[in-house]
């Protein structure tokens, strides 16, 4: 890892319903993930949809994760669209399920080593063959499927930091991850960046399929995943929650705007 990142400074932070996000694009996102990689410190990277918003709102645990998170990406489209009401216009969304290629092409590229964690068995195992094949020179030092008990995670933090990971991939849903992460990271020695991917490692497995390109660049991949995934219907019930307590804060926001002025 060159130090060509040296001297920059953080992404601006703003909240949305309470929640902090990063004011990031992808190529800003991956500015800062180099810059993370040469500080000392497992630095979390949290991605906010409207769904972990709102369950953040409910939710202190998943709340304060969030917050001890040195990245949030603006994950969905829900979420830059109330950050550009709020006048913040230089954000994009920048998918968890992207950014964590874009990583692995990275580490390939600047020899950082790499471990993953979650996912079934065989999903795990398919991961790590299906990486390396699309990244040649990535160096996974490790992998563990999501299943393990309580009574193995000494065991397993002790394997991450023996194999000199520096980007752990944290695949476990949410809030579970966001969890994890937070109650840990400061027992990963080695380990510069932990990102929590969700569901990615299925998905690279091709199960379920992504969204088609058209759908994606339209910003409707939710909408493709309620279609394919009917059972994911009680999750999207937080969208027009979210959609209505944006609305609210924004003409709040309006409103005092103009009786200041």
């Amino acid at each position: 890892m060159d130090d060509r990142n040296h001297g920059l400074t953080p992404p601006p932070r703003h909240e949305v319903l309470g929640v902090p996000v990063h004011m990031v694009t992808m190529d800003s996102a991956l500015a800062e993930v180099r810059r993370l990689l040469l500080t000392p410190g497992a630095d979390m990277i949290v991605a906010a949809n409207p769904e972990k918003v709102v369950a953040a709102r409910r939710n202190p645990d998943l709340l304060s994760a969030i917050r001890d998170a040195a990245l949030v990406i603006p994950d969905g489209i829900g979420v830059v669209i109330a950050a550009r009401l709020a006048g913040q216009q230089a954000v994009a969304r920048v998918p968890g399920s992207e950014l964590m290629p874009a990583l692995c092409a990275l580490a390939a590229e600047e020899a950082v080593p790499v471990f993953l964690y979650g996912a079934q068995p065989a999903v795990i195992e398919t991961t790590m063959s299906l990486l390396q094949e699309s990244y040649p020179g990535l160096k996974i030092v490790g992998h563990q499927h999501g299943f393990l008990p309580e009574s193995g995670m000494e065991g397993l933090l002790d394997a991450i930091n023996r194999s000199g990971a520096q980007i752990l991939f944290v695949g476990l849903g949410s809030p579970r991850q966001e969890l994890w992460m937070s109650r840990n990271r400061h027992r990963l020695s080695g380990v510069r960046v932990c990102q929590g991917v969700g569901g990615t490692f299925d998905a690279i497995c091709g199960h379920p399929r992504r969204a088609p390109d058209l759908m994606r660049r339209l910003n409707l991949e939710w909408l493709y995943r309620l279609v394919s995934q009917p059972a994911r219907i009680h999750r999207q019930r937080a969208l027009p929650l979210f959609a209505t307590q944006v609305i609210r804060e924004t003409l709040v926001r309006r409103r005092r705007a103009r009786s200041q002025g």
